[in-house]
């Protein structure tokens, strides 16, 4: 008896957003609670998605203009240089990080990934934080007409009502933004 044949690999380009140190450690200001279960969730998905697969960073601009001002007022810790440690992908994707994308906003929705997602017309949205940056992608990602599928279990909040109120708001948009799980979007039977 053979096996089943293995379900096709997703179509779309991934988008890993910021699972960066400073998300990940659990002591910092900025924290997300669940970036290790977000991880996983992203780990579980790289291998459908080989080369086609981008990862952004949040970064702090050198000389923050207009409402961003406030901010860093806010955040003074967070205006350090791209290559400080806080804003360095963690190792576990460091090593995999082909393309990476750096902007100084919430939103990744740039004119660099635009290049990368046009090709594929679908945007696959992981990372952290659900209810910040990842929102401030899908938006204006599915305003272009892009379709934009969001995974949930591989996305994480500044805490669990957040990331659960970002990923309904998200939900909203059908058709033009879709929540799924990993398993639902490698075509994993359920439990």
């Amino acid at each position: 008896m053979t096996a089943p044949p293995a379900p096709p690999a997703p179509a779309g380009l991934l988008a890993v957003i910021d699972m960066q140190h400073v998300f990940a450690d659990p002591g910092g200001p900025w924290a997300a609670p669940r970036y290790a279960q977000a991880a996983a969730g992203v780990r579980r998905l790289l291998p459908a998605f080989a080369h086609r697969t981008v990862f952004t960073r949040f970064v702090a601009p050198e000389h923050p203009t207009g409402a961003w001002q406030a901010y860093y007022e806010q955040w003074p810790f967070a205006l350090q240089p791209p290559d400080a440690e806080l804003w360095r992908l963690t190792d576990d994707f460091a090593e995999q990080a082909e393309v990476v994308l750096d902007a100084p906003t919430f939103g990744k929705w740039t004119p660099g990934l635009v290049a990368l997602t046009a090709p594929h017309g679908r945007l696959v949205l992981t990372g952290v934080s659900t209810d910040c940056c990842v929102l401030s992608t899908a938006l204006p990602a599915a305003d272009a007409g892009i379709e934009v599928v969001v995974v949930a279990d591989a996305c994480a909040g500044a805490d669990d009502d957040s990331h659960a109120k970002a990923l309904h708001l998200m939900d909203l948009y059908r058709p033009l933004i879709r929540v799924t799980t990993v398993a639902g979007l490698l075509g994993e039977p359920g439990p």
